[in-house]
């Protein structure tokens, strides 16, 4: 008998033949604003190697729900139609808050004190999901407002995160781990704004491993394959970012990684599921610097 795939067997297989025909998801040019995955029932979006799975699925609707969630809105997926399945990891739960005989402790609303505890297994749970474009009486996907400047959300970004970067005559841009420090090519040099922030985030991608941050190995030699690791991080991110932000993501200058890449996930099928993961941590670091200028709009 043929062994069955688990869910990241399955995800790196796909995306190892994306990568072979250049469609894997982070290898698109990205329309800045273009939605990521996401649930409009829960208003989240997808995250990690679901997100990637869901973006692999080639559909041109970002909406994604369970069957019971289109019913409770009074769609319907349309007979016929296979849904996706995708894998959640529960590392948490409530439990009732005990005192020291193991009696529930009880609040002062009458009800069960509740604690968070790290689970020692996770519990892997699968659920099925259907594309908007599967269901029937959806209301129509509207376009995502952007109501910040985008370059100056990102201006602010590079800012607020203090990172050294420097700009030098040339057609160079890289994080060097031994100083900490960003070069990059002068503003000028680049063809758009947009070019040169979506580089500049990149690189910030890369700033982010340093030991007293997101502490990432990155001592690996160019064209290494722990290179190629930490450049498939930060291009993940950079797409997530670019969605975030509104910037277009131009995935070009990486085709030179593809080859690697592939052999990493031959390899190791569970690499996808790290890099994923990593390149969500990379996110979310580097949104953190967005959040000054959020609060400030907020109170305007």
């Amino acid at each position: 008998m043929e062994k069955k795939q688990s869910y990241h067997e399955k995800v790196a297989q796909t995306i190892i033949e994306q990568l072979k025909q250049g469609t894997a998801p982070w290898q698109k040019p990205w329309i800045g604003g273009e939605y990521m995955p996401h649930n409009p029932i829960t208003g989240t979006r997808y995250k990690g190697m679901n997100s990637l799975w869901l973006m692999a699925q080639n559909k041109e609707d970002p909406r994604w729900m369970t069957y019971k969630q289109a019913q409770g809105i009074g769609a319907q997926v349309k007979k016929g139609e296979r849904g996706t399945v995708i894998e959640y990891w529960k590392l948490t739960e409530e439990r009732p808050k005990l005192d020291k005989e193991g009696r529930e402790i009880i609040g002062e609303d009458g009800k069960p004190e509740k604690v968070t505890v790290k689970l020692e297994r996770p519990k892997v749970m699968h659920f099925v999901v259907f594309n908007g474009s599967q269901i029937d009486g959806l209301p129509p996907l509207e376009a995502k407002p952007i109501t910040w400047d985008v370059n100056k959300k990102a201006e602010e970004i590079l800012k607020n995160s203090g990172a050294v970067i420097k700009h030098v005559l040339g057609n160079k841009a890289f994080y060097r781990p031994s100083d900490d420090s960003i070069t990059l090519p002068k503003k000028e040099q680049f063809p758009s704004e947009e070019g040169y922030y979506s580089t500049a985030l990149h690189e910030l991608g890369h700033w982010t491993g340093h030991e007293s941050r997101l502490n990432r190995d990155l001592n690996h030699p160019f064209g290494s394959e722990g290179y190629a690791k930490e450049e498939l991080r930060a291009e993940i991110a950079s797409m997530i970012l670019g969605q975030e932000l509104g910037i277009t993501h131009d995935p070009s200058q990486h085709v030179s990684y593809v080859g690697s890449w592939i052999k990493a996930l031959q390899d190791d099928a569970t690499e996808i599921f790290r890099a994923a993961a990593d390149a969500e941590k990379i996110q979310k670091y580097v949104m953190d610097f967005a959040q000054t200028q959020e609060i400030e709009q907020a109170t305007k």
